[in-house]
């Protein structure tokens, strides 16, 4: 097997255990538990799982004085996007949170343009156009009632703050900084803010069924640390637009554990809006390929 089908095999393996955030996310909120409580043991169970694969590379943990700055904003940056979109399936089906969260690469498309002036050609905004369409399509809920507003400001507040994530990442010296070790501070970050909350609010709902500890060990390693070293190495061997580019597979993976699992519904309106949205931010990323 060669590095680049491994790096495609690896894209594709990070996209599609990033997309089964809900099939973990949602068993936890039937049984009671909180967002910051979900959130703090992901990033609980995380932390040590992504220090050990540090210390295996022959890294340590320290960072320079410039890197510490960047690093802080990056980590809540993710941090924000992971509260938003976790709260917004509480508003609606995850499998379409989801999808509207992938219409990022777009934000990064706009942001990159107005403020770093990268020039967009007409491509590109019919390709924005067509992911506003697509959205709109998925305004609809299955029952025919209007989303919430609530829900979709969330979605698009996480992939705001995503968005702004990559930007800082590709604009400080984190570019140069190693992926492994800018995700250990993602992750410690998450920890910290979340254990703050926890202490603040003077509550953490912990699992009731014992099998649902077992639920957060697999939340932690497959949409969080597998997901992300997954990419990291995807990158090495296929570049970052290729990996984006098989970034499309996280909302379908989404959609498909909320049908078969969660019994949620997929009408021909939502499946244009997926197309549209799939379509639309796949040639973003694929013009620069």
């Amino acid at each position: 097997m060669t590095n680049r089908t491994k790096g495609y095999i690896l894209a594709a393996f990070s996209a599609a255990t990033y997309g089964m955030n809900p099939l973990f996310a949602l068993p936890l909120y039937a049984d009671g538990m909180s967002v910051d409580s979900v959130l703090f043991f992901r990033y609980l169970f995380a932390l040590p799982m992504v220090g050990l694969y540090l210390r295996s590379q022959g890294r340590d943990f320290t960072l320079q004085k410039k890197e510490i700055f960047p690093a802080i904003m990056v980590g809540l940056f993710f941090v924000l996007s992971s509260i938003t979109l976790f709260r917004s399936y509480h508003y609606m089906d995850s499998g379409i949170a989801s999808t509207i969260l992938f219409v990022y690469p777009v934000m990064v498309a706009l942001i990159m343009a107005f403020f770093f002036k990268e020039k967009i050609n007409l491509g590109t905004w019919l390709c924005i156009a067509m992911a506003t369409a697509g959205i709109a399509l998925l305004y609809k809920a299955p029952s025919g009632a209007t989303l919430s507003i609530i829900g979709v400001l969330l979605v698009l507040g996480s992939a705001l703050a995503y968005t702004l994530y990559i930007i800082t990442i590709n604009k400080t010296v984190l570019k140069h900084t190693p992926a492994t070790k800018v995700t250990f501070y993602v992750i410690f970050l998450g920890f910290l803010v979340f254990t703050a909350m926890a202490l603040y609010k003077g509550e953490l709902h912990t699992p009731t069924k014992w099998y649902l500890w077992g639920d957060l060990l697999a939340f932690a390693l497959l949409p969080t640390v597998i997901s992300m070293l997954c990419a990291t190495k995807a990158i090495v061997y296929i570049g970052s637009t290729a990996t984006a580019i098989l970034g499309a597979l996280e909302p379908v993976t989404a959609v498909f554990f909320g049908l078969a699992v969660f019994g949620e519904t997929l009408t021909g309106r939502s499946v244009a809006g997926l197309l549209l949205i799939l379509v639309s931010v796949t040639a973003v990323v694929a013009r620069k390929q």
